[in-house]
């Protein structure tokens, strides 16, 4: 049960940072992409500190380190994925964003040396091409922005690779806390390297700041945090990769895209990877249950 609930908060997680992409867009007629990430990451810190705080208190020391290596991972993911969206489109961006889905299954391997499970390698493989149909358009040539979003792909792999193994012994909402505070330092060191402190702030800039730090950054790393304790990392990242498909059913929603069949395609193999990865565990099992019945 408590497999299925994680996996319904990573799913939330992704409905959530869909989203996000309608917001950001707003966020960035107004401030610069740094000013963003500074501020959506201040925000959230200092949210989860007045609220959960005290759990720090009773959290183990090594909880220290391991944070600040998630919150520098997180920070390098989101400032490459903004850099390289200066010199590419969107939907490469997302596309190649979302390769971490191939990469983490790698990395566990790289690590752990163990063989690599298919039903989660077809799974993934699925969720790529799903996504390509989903946000591919136009020229498939490779620029800078394009290897700048395949190194933020990797960064994302090893944050969710890194959760996923530091929660199994760590306190989750304390690594978070820790993970946003240092997320926020580099952020502030890095707008005021560049000269950037707004003077003044439109309305509408706020209101996006605070729906990036409360929803997207607070609520949906908290609640990724929360569920890798109970499930596989390369799962999580098929679960998440449904970002680009809940960003599409949005934008159609929200933006009036038009919604074409290679995105309802699209739609269709990433759900399908999902469903791959959750009936994994439970199809061998009742084949072994089955044969077992019969040999009775």
């Amino acid at each position: 049960m408590k497999q299925y609930i994680a996996d319904g908060m990573l799913l939330v997680t992704a409905i959530v940072w869909g989203s996000g992409f309608v917001v950001t867009a707003i966020a960035l007629e107004y401030l610069t992409a740094y000013q963003v990430m500074a501020g959506r990451f201040l925000l959230a810190s200092i949210i989860l500190t007045v609220l959960f705080g005290f759990r720090l208190k009773k959290a183990r020391k090594s909880v220290i380190w391991k944070g600040m290596l998630l919150g520098t991972i997180l920070y390098i993911a989101f400032a490459l994925q903004t850099v390289g969206l200066q010199y590419t489109t969107p939907s490469k961006n997302a596309f190649l964003t979302a390769v971490n889905v191939i990469v983490v299954p790698i990395i566990a391997f790289a690590v752990y040396k163990r063989r690599i499970d298919g039903y989660e390698i077809i799974g993934s493989i699925m969720a790529i091409v799903g996504i390509g149909c989903l946000s591919l358009q136009g020229s498939m040539t490779m620029n800078i922005g394009d290897i700048l979003s395949l190194a933020c792909a990797v960064a994302f792999a090893f944050d969710i690779f890194c959760t996923n193994l530091f929660v199994q012994k760590e306190d989750a909402i304390a690594l978070t806390i820790i993970q946003f505070v240092t997320a926020s330092f580099i952020g502030i060191m890095v707008v005021l390297s560049k000269g950037e402190i707004p003077a003044t702030l439109e309305k509408e800039a706020i209101y996006s700041i605070v729906y990036l730090a409360i929803f997207s950054t607070t609520i949906a790393y908290l609640f990724q945090n929360v569920a890798n304790q109970y499930t596989s990392a390369t799962k999580a990242a098929i679960i998440l990769s449904t970002e680009s498909f809940f960003g599409m059913v949005l934008s159609v929603l929200f933006l009036h895209e038009v919604l074409t069949g290679r995105m309802i395609m699209g739609a269709v193999l990433i759900l399908l990877a999902i469903l791959i990865a959750e009936i994994k565990p439970a199809y061998p099992k009742k084949r072994m249950i089955n044969s077992s019945r019969k040999s009775i």
